[in-house]
């Protein structure tokens, strides 16, 4: 948490709490004695911080049990697991029974420091509450003795991920104990349980006043006998007028596929235009989750079917079942005289049987649009959604929509077209779309998609104003959505607060917590992205191999190369087999050089892709780290020259790596008149009118030539241009700005022999997350001070961080080249340092 975090003012962070309570501590303590009881606690506080440091948790509050915090899910399960064994093992070399019961859950915490006149008065320095702090207590209190308790959204995050417990991992067992009711929550929460076999009790936990468990009418031993009773009494009656409601074990954010909508009308403007609307007012749901037409369609694909082939009955059951979907909703449109009728079947996927048929209808076709919405305000009824989820989370179709059918067909038929990534054709329908309905939100903000995703900055931006003039004709998801774009484009502060919004808010779409994680690595808060990234990398998302990429690219930078391999094929399958330039880079790490070459090898610039020329960042800096300077030169000329297609922006990065290539090649080969030309370029880029980003990346471009200029001895010019590098306070909020202004300062002043400046400059900067050449630096003024001990320090850690030298973003990942040969050079100095010599870091 920041140290700026006060009294007056709080932090809300998603965080892995795990509670803790010794059983029958009161009467144990009565058993040895106060003397002995205390003795005792303060040899199991003394391994509890031992375990605290090896899992990086953080404890908050303690009695008899404690209240513990981390960062990742997995530590904070493998500190369970540990804690208990640990007092297994005390407990056998006292000859006392010793056993806790943990609760651990996954959520949102708001964090507060309380004033020193509090503290002194006896308060906690640090205050952690929230929700999820009585759900991981509720779990806690219904353990048995050795029992470790799991929320659902835990075991979610847990399970997929216990691999990184090593051997431990696969000894684990789960099970689910049900849903149950938690005195002062809202909902039933599935219960699971984790443990190794043989020690872990398995059992189900026993009921309390504060917890029970969600059982059916009929097991309830005390209704028992009034149902008998009535069966017997009322039978042949209940029999003919009432029919008994299917059931199905439906919990909140389980997902159902829509299997298609048959139009028995004559109107085939309904085709497509129906199922669009079903799913746009169905998707209002947060308690109910639909799964994507892009996802249906991969799926089928998978099952060696046309991705665009109509889905019976049994085909949808068997996208439900591979998917992880509870129920099936079959739809159809039919004409009853002058009257449109809705009908929508509940189908169980596992047997294809009907559990429910739910309709409504309504005078000719524009009653269409009330009838879908009254249909799933019953589906989500039937599903077990509160009727204050419903009014909160339902607008009707015209009002976040449009009114007009021929207008939502245009659209539903353009979403096709993009997820068949025919994207002209999909403009053109959008373009219709808005011909008939201007205020149509939904299709400018597919339009501004579409433009973004071909680099048309001007007209995106255009759609997205467009989109947010009617942001009230949007769902309130998608307004969410837009309003993260809007921060995304045109903002100077980072977007990560709109789409972390977004993913606590609507948790099951992927949008939100994929793009959290994404900002929260490109600011170097590799261990905060990951519980993002995990949510993301699920199988019900359609890009579930982005996700994957940045779950790989975490574990990367945290210097766990074969499991970042691993991920990294495993987002390769997820995307058609296509292999990720992340892939080498896990290669080159684990020594395995020439498969990352060969890799890269068959990965080439591809006209009109841009982001296809980033692979040769990769081929520079194998080359570089395996000492083979002129391949790594005549990647990065080439590069430089194919850059001149995509625009001034492209050719100022590619330049810049040219540049910083020969310098890494030879410290006299980089070139002091390119350097101040694309210095000048970018200056004027940044001092322009153009999109705030854009103009945040040039201001950064500028400085990296500052930098190269510093380390290339062209003192002159470094220091006129450093002296001239204006403020731009429109631009702030961009971390890596901030720090890269700072570094051209401290490089500078080092150069103009006060060494020590630099590091009183850069020493604020080392939080965690700092970038690899602001370590660079305080090495070289360390070493220009005289401080060979605080040098090589540094150096050690840039030789532990080779992979966070390929992961780091920075704008455009400008820099990967220089920071793998400089992480790559202290690894080498690393080993060639004195074994005695202590490497800790500052």
């Amino acid at each position: 948490m920041s140290s700026e975090t006060d009294s007056t003012s709080s932090d809300r962070q998603l965080k892995t709490l795990v509670l803790t309570d010794i059983c029958d501590s009161v009467a144990l303590t009565a058993r040895i004695g106060d003397a002995a009881a205390a003795e005792l606690f303060r040899s199991l506080d003394t391994r509890v911080l031992q375990l605290l440091q090896r899992w990086k948790g953080r404890l908050i509050d303690r009695s008899d049990g404690m209240l513990l915090l981390f960062d990742v899910p997995v530590h904070g399960l493998g500190f369970a697991l540990d804690y208990l064994d640990a007092l297994v093992v005390i407990g056998k070399e006292r000859k006392l029974p010793l056993q806790a019961r943990i609760g651990v859950h996954v959520g949102d915490v708001l964090f507060w420091r309380n004033d020193e006149a509090a503290v002194a008065a006896g308060a906690k320095p640090l205050e952690v509450e929230g929700v999820a702090k009585p759900t991981a207590a509720r779990l806690m209190e219904l353990a048995r003795p050795g029992q470790i308790l799991l929320s659902a959204v835990a075991e979610g995050l847990l399970r997929t991920n216990q691999r990184e417990l090593g051997d431990r991992g696969h000894g684990l067992q789960w099970k689910s104990h049900g849903h149950w009711y938690f005195k002062g929550l809202p909902t039933p929460q599935e219960v699971f349980e984790v443990g190794m076999a043989g020690t872990a009790p398995l059992r189900m936990p026993a009921r309390s006043n504060k917890a029970w468990r969600r059982l059916p009418l009929w097991r309830r031993p005390a209704a028992l006998v009034a149902e008998l009773t009535l069966v017997v009494a009322m039978g042949a009656v209940v029999w003919v007028l009432v029919r008994a409601e299917p059931a199905i074990a439906f919990a909140e954010r389980d997902w159902v596929v829509i299997g298609g909508v048959q139009n028995h009308t004559s109107e085939q403007l309904l085709d497509g235009a129906v199922e669009q609307a079903f799913r746009i007012s169905l998707e209002q749901s947060r308690f109910v989750n639909v799964l994507s037409d892009l996802k249906v369609r991969k799926t089928l694909g998978l099952m060696n079917h046309r991705p665009d082939e109509p889905m019976n009955r049994k085909m949808a059951g068997e996208v439900a079942m591979r998917d992880g979907a509870r129920a099936v909703l079959l739809a159809r449109v039919d004409e009853l005289g002058r009257r449109v009728r809705f009908t929508v079947e509940i189908v169980d996927p596992r047997n294809g049987g009907t559990l429910d048929s739910i309709s409504a209808q309504g005078p000719g076709i524009e009653s269409l649009l009330s009838s879908i919405d009254e249909v799933s305000g019953k589906l989500r009824t039937r599903f077990g959604e509160s009727s204050d989820s419903l009014a909160r989370d339902s607008s009707p179709l015209p009002e976040v929509t449009t009114g007009n059918i021929e207008a939502l067909r245009a659209y539903s038929l353009a979403i096709k077209a993009m997820s068949n990534r025919d994207f002209e054709l999909a403009a053109d329908l959008l373009k219709k779309a808005l011909q008939i309905d201007p205020e149509f939100a939904l299709a400018h903000m597919g339009l501004a998609r579409i433009y973004w995703s071909g680099l048309d900055e001007a007209p995106a931006i255009a759609e997205l104003e467009r989109a947010l003039a009617h942001r009230d004709r949007l769902p309130r998801r998608d307004q969410l959505y837009i309003e993260a774009w809007e921060h995304e484009l045109r903002s100077a502060a980072s977007p990560l607060p709109q789409w972390k919004l977004l993913a606590t808010m609507y948790p099951d779409y992927f949008a939100g917590a994929s793009n959290a994680s994404w900002h929260l690595i490109v600011d170097n808060r590799f261990n905060e992205a990951l519980p993002f990234a995990q949510a993301a990398a699920v199988p019900q998302d359609p890009l579930r191999s982005v996700p994957l990429d940045h779950i790989g690219r975490i574990q990367l930078a945290n210097g766990n190369a074969q499991q970042a391999l691993d991920t990294f094929r495993q987002a390769e399958r997820e995307s058609g087999g296509r292999a990720i330039r992340y892939s080498a880079n896990a290669l080159a790490l684990l020594g395995r050089g020439d498969e990352a070459r060969s890799l890269l090898d068959g990965l080439h610039a591809v006209p009109g892709n841009p982001s296809s020329l980033y692979s040769s960042l990769d081929r520079m800096s194998l080359a570089l780290s395996q000492g083979r300077k002129k391949d790594a030169l005549g990647e990065a000329a080439r590069t430089r020259e194919y850059s001149v297609q995509y625009g001034d922006s492209h050719i100022a990065q590619f330049s810049l790596v040219e540049q910083s290539v020969r310098l890494l090649a030879d410290p006299a080969g980089s070139s002091e008149r390119e350097l101040r030309k694309v210095f000048n370029a970018s200056l004027d880029t940044a001092k322009g009118t153009g999109n705030v980003r854009g103009r945040q990346e040039a201001l950064f471009r500028s400085m990296v030539a500052i930098y190269i200029a510093q380390r290339s001895g062209f003192k002159q010019f470094s220091s006129t241009a450093l002296a001239g590098l204006p403020r731009l306070r429109e631009l702030d909020g961009q971390r890596s700005l901030h720090w890269m202004r700072l570094l051209v300062q401290a490089t500078q002043a080092r150069i103009d022999g006060e060494p020590q400046d630099a590091v009183d400059l850069l020493l604020p900067l080392l939080d965690g997350h700092e970038a690899i050449q602001v370590r660079v630096e305080l090495a070289t003024a360390y070493a220009a001070l005289g401080k060979a001990e605080d040098a090589q320090r540094q150096r050690s850690w840039l030789s532990s961080n080779v992979g966070r030298a390929y992961v780091e973003i920075n704008v455009n990942q400008l820099l990967q080249p220089m920071n793998v040969a400089d992480t790559t050079a202290a690894m080498a100095s690393a080993m060639a340092a004195p074994a005695h010599r202590s490497l800790g870091a500052p």
